[in-house]
């Protein structure tokens, strides 16, 4: 009789064991799990979406706002393909040295209200000079 219950405590051990792990595995991928997008498909999308998302564009002319010690900056966001679709960013943090005007942009946050984005994560695509020659 003893080593059946000892059985049986190694068995809800490892049955414990298991869906621990898949517990952390589960809340570890939802809480990473981000939404790669681009403007019109942000400005599109259902906004339970664009809760947490990364978004590609580029930096419009207009508007680029950076405060005097250079740890914030605002902007509006355009898309790839329509110019026309934009949204507001607020970013607070270290600016990239080769964010410009008309750059190609990553951020990654969350959109607050119908058109405004604050970022968390701020990343300028690598400019073409260091692309190999051809």
């Amino acid at each position: 009789m003893g080593k059946v219950s000892q059985k049986k405590v190694y068995i809800i051990a490892l049955l414990i064991f298991v869906c621990s792990i898949f517990y952390l595995f589960y809340t570890n991928f939802s809480e990473n799990s981000v939404y790669f997008l681009n403007v019109s498909e942000v400005l599109s999308g259902p906004k339970n979406q664009s809760s947490s998302a990364r978004v590609f564009g580029t930096v419009s002319p207009l508007n680029l706002i950076r405060s005097e010690d250079n740890r914030s900056v605002s902007f509006y966001l355009e898309d790839i393909h329509d110019k026309s679709k934009t949204i507001f960013v607020t970013y607070t943090g270290v600016i990239p040295d080769n964010f410009k005007q008309e750059a190609e942009v990553i951020v990654e946050g969350s959109l607050c209200g119908t058109k405004e984005f604050h970022a968390k994560t701020l990343m300028t695509k690598c400019p073409s000079r260091y692309d190999k020659k051809t």
